[in-house]
């Protein structure tokens, strides 16, 4: 069972940086699709950006701009780094993760995600 767990929210001044992780376990394999997506409360899941297995990232509008997404293939972990971070930057931010490569779902969603982290709560106070 793949297990995602981030970390590395908090609550920042506006202006400020803040880095997400997202540690994945309960695999052999490198996992062929991954992404970041944020939520507001109440609302849908907005993808962020996406990595798939050989490394290709593509940024959602939601993510264009001011985010940073890597993947460490060793240390099974996919960050987000967040600059210049907003007040409208206050979101739940949330790791995902599919067995499917990224191409196969296009446009990709959440709803294309099987996988997902608890979430980890991002402030920005102005």
């Amino acid at each position: 069972q793949v297990q995602l767990v981030e970390s590395g929210g908090g609550s920042v001044e506006a202006g400020g940086t803040l880095r997400l992780s997202c540690v994945s376990s309960g695999y052999n394999y490198s996992l062929p699709c991954m992404a970041w997506f944020r939520r507001a409360s109440g609302k849908e899941r907005d993808l962020i950006a996406s990595v798939g297995s050989d490394g290709r990232i593509t940024f959602a509008d939601a993510g264009k701009g001011r985010f940073t997404i890597s993947k460490d293939g060793a240390k099974n972990t996919l960050s987000l780094q967040l600059t210049t971070l907003k007040p409208e930057d206050i979101d739940m931010y949330y790791c995902a993760a599919k067995w499917s490569p990224c191409w196969s779902t296009l446009p990709l969603s959440a709803s294309n995600f099987r996988y997902w982290g608890q979430g980890t709560q991002v402030t920005v106070s102005s």
